[in-house]
């Protein structure tokens, strides 16, 4: 077991396949996205050793089937209480792979322990449902019911921004469903995983039942995707690979949780002052490496400037620096290719209408947060997913023309409204063309146990552990003729 953070993060780490480490030939080295330095060697899993982690799985699925549902949940309930008594080192972890500041690791590391926490308790809500037969006249002398199997094997690609959270929405709920799990962590983030997996471990989770496969995704990622033993695929991340990953799945169920540019609309009965705060978070925590990072602001032309002066003094404030001081809001991308590239889509911005009100440089690496102002449309930093500390806020003259721009995108995750109008409220949760409308609060808004995904682009299918175990089970029929 680990025995504290400077373990995980100074050694060699391998591959977790049928409850042992096994070990690869090849190495990567893993540094920190904030310093450079290396962190910890990295296992590079082939084809085979993939290959073998599924056939592990495959062979474990008839255990886990059969595992009684009060087993299940105290499984998951030991893993809450293991996570609870390491949350600290935890953090750290997430800090130290990710360059996620400390505060927001924290944040992080006490929502991972709700989420497993729900998947305990769902893991005995799994039922089905009697059907009236005789409804139909050629029912009547039948009685039937339905019921939830667990689909099988799973295979469970995340992503980096949430390394230890967003693992535990495809782990969790699929533990609780009876489910195995080969798990591909994303390559900059596989330390919070295989702490994990070595919790549930300890807590008592068959040896084959959940296996950590490092490795590059078009090695490791597409070995689990295109087997047949595999009977779905749950994958976060960008919308090009999670197309990539539809197309090569064939039959098997997949659900993607994909990009998105999300945004909110200020209406102008807003009180500015109270929103500010959660503006910030919204749009500059994790770096804006959040799928539903608030990106694009459109306000009211009648408390436009107010909300922009405000908006670009509380940035101002904000402290860039080392992610593992307790005070800072502010660290590195996840690489300096990131940062380069949002970098390019800043300067795209030069000779168009569009001005910068703050930020848009490199600080020691760091990229200041940033608000556009007045951006047209088509620039990059508008209508694709920055997923860093840029954003856009325009000026509307209506809430109709509002929504007329959110929706015009090609993501649709999650959109805000704050408005003190009933009907406007209504108008917008009903005209919003996105999975979910946030209405007095920013799009960034999420907890664990809601239904959580979107349309267009932003993906197939939904998270959120209720909603997540009927993804990951399969309903059967049972009639009875007693005639």
């Amino acid at each position: 077991m680990i025995k504290n953070v400077s373990e995980l993060t100074s050694t060699k780490q391998f591959l977790l396949i049928n409850g042992q480490k096994v070990e690869p030939t090849n190495y990567a080295p893993l540094r920190s996205p904030y310093s450079g330095e290396e962190i910890a060697q990295i296992a590079m899993a082939d084809k085979e050793l993939t290959k073998e982690a599924i056939g592990v799985a495959y062979n474990a699925r008839k255990v886990m089937a059969k595992m009684p549902a009060y087993k299940r949940a105290e499984i998951l309930e030991k893993v809450v209480s293991l996570l609870k008594e390491k949350a600290d080192e935890a953090a750290e972890i997430i800090t130290r792979e990710s360059a996620k500041p400390i505060m927001f690791s924290k944040a992080e590391v006490a929502r991972t322990i709700e989420t497993y926490k729900f998947a305990a308790e769902e893991a005995k809500r799994i039922h089905g449902e009697t059907i009236p037969f005789d409804a139909a006249t050629g029912g009547v002398g039948r009685f039937g019911y339905t019921v939830r199997e667990p689909i099988g094997v799973i295979g469970a690609i995340t992503p980096f921004n949430f390394p230890m959270n967003l693992v535990a929405h495809k782990v969790g709920p699929a533990i609780a469903a009876g489910n195995t799990i080969v798990l591909k962590p994303a390559s900059q983030t596989p330390l919070s995983a295989l702490f994990i997996a070595e919790l549930f471990l300890e807590a008592g989770l068959p040896a084959g039942a959940l296996n950590v496969v490092t490795g590059p995704g078009g090695i490791v990622g597409d070995a689990i995707v295109e087997d047949d033993r595999v009977n779905m695929v749950t994958f976060t991340g960008s919308p090009g690979v999670g197309i990539g990953i539809r197309s090569k799945a064939g039959l098997k169920k997949t659900t993607l949780e994909l990009g998105s540019n999300s945004a909110l609309i200020i209406d102008k009965d807003t009180d500015i002052d109270p929103i500010i705060d959660r503006c910030i978070m919204g749009a500059f925590s994790n770096q804006g490496q959040v799928c539903i990072s608030l990106q694009r602001v459109y306000a009211h032309e009648e408390v436009y400037e107010e909300f922009v002066s405000k908006f670009t003094a509380a940035t101002k404030r904000l402290k860039i620096g080392d992610p593992l001081d307790p005070e800072t809001y502010i660290s590195a991308l996840i690489s300096k290719g990131e940062a380069e590239r949002v970098l390019g889509w800043i300067n795209e911005t030069e000779g168009s209408t569009a001005t910068i009100a703050t930020g848009g440089k490199l600080t020691d690496g760091i990229l200041e947060p940033t608000i556009i102002t007045d951006a047209d449309h088509d620039l990059k930093v508008s209508c694709q997913e920055a997923f860093a500390p840029v954003v856009v806020v325009n000026k509307v003259s209506s809430v109709e023309e509002a929504i007329k721009e959110v929706n015009n995108s090609r993501f649709g995750l999650q959109a805000g409204i704050y408005t003190n109008s009933v009907k406007n409220a209504l108008f917008a949760s009903q005209e919003l063309q996105v999975g979910g409308v946030i209405i007095n609060d920013i799009p960034t808004f999420r907890v664990d146990q809601m239904p959580y995904g979107g349309v267009k682009e932003s993906g197939t299918g939904r998270e959120g552990i209720k909603y997540a175990v009927e993804e990951m089970t399969e309903m059967k029929l049972i009639v009875w003729n007693y005639s």
